[in-house]
């Protein structure tokens, strides 16, 4: 009797190669899992980080512009057009918290944070401000989007705008700022990249961008006057400042 083993042979074989390509499947699978910076990590990360900050500046502006909307006149106890930003250029925007113009203000020292803003009007038009934030208006700003600062506030000659920063140099962070930049319109927001010893904010270098940090800013006034050229470079963009077409 003859007994071939050619058959064994071959299957032998083939079982081989289904296992080893069976272990680059895995091996591969394994990769993707375990790259914690693979690019559809970063993007998520940035679609995380986008959507919470669009969300706190859609809060924060809303609030804000309700109280602009409830006391129409703004507040009766500034006289006329104030030229400092211990007033505010705006009387119908809240002024800096540590204004001495309000009841109980900050200490000098401590930040204009948006959380600690009040209303420019209340009845009787008195300087007894009530929070834009606390639990009698029943609405509560949330902490900062992660690996950012608190948001602070400004009102002066150069425009209202309120901000926030970061000092991570993360490469979703700069991706997620991108995309938000590109969601709002000519002079409504902007993303500062502060150099080695800082960018001011505004014309009289009292708000500055932190030195080594990036800044996300949004604008709820600009100054836009001809006769004023020497602001236009801390607007959004300058050339629409330039052709009129700022709010």
């Amino acid at each position: 009797m003859v007994v071939s083993f050619a058959p064994r042979s071959n299957e032998s074989g083939s079982a081989l190669v289904y296992i080893l390509i069976a272990i680059a499947l895995l091996a591969a699978l394994t990769i993707s899992f375990m790259e914690p910076s693979s690019q559809q990590g970063q993007s998520n990360n940035s679609f995380k980080l986008a959507s919470e900050i669009e969300s706190q500046v859609d809060f924060i502006r809303t609030a804000i512009q309700e109280c602009v909307i409830l006391y129409q006149v703004g507040d009766n106890t500034i006289p006329g057009t104030p030229a400092t930003k211990t007033e505010g250029a705006n009387k119908k925007f809240p002024v800096d918290p540590r204004s001495t113009h309000l009841v109980s203000p900050l200490a000098a020292g401590d930040l204009p944070l948006v959380r600690e803003l009040r209303c420019p009007g209340n009845p009787g038009d008195n300087a007894d401000h009530q929070s834009v934030f606390s639990g009698n208006s029943g609405k509560f700003l949330p902490p900062p989007p992660a690996m950012f600062e608190e948001w602070q506030w400004y009102n002066g000659l150069d425009g209202i705008f309120f901000w926030t920063h970061t000092l991570n140099t993360d490469a979703f962070i700069q991706t997620a700022l991108d995309k938000l930049n590109e969601q709002y319109g000519l002079c409504e927001a902007d993303v500062i990249h502060a150099g080695g010893t800082g960018t001011d904010l505004d014309n009289a270098g009292d708000v500055v961008c932190p030195a080594n940090a990036t800044c996300f800013r949004v604008w709820l006034s600009v100054d836009s006057s001809a006769a004023d050229d020497v602001e236009l470079s801390l607007y959004p963009d300058p050339s629409a400042a330039e052709t009129g077409n700022c709010p």
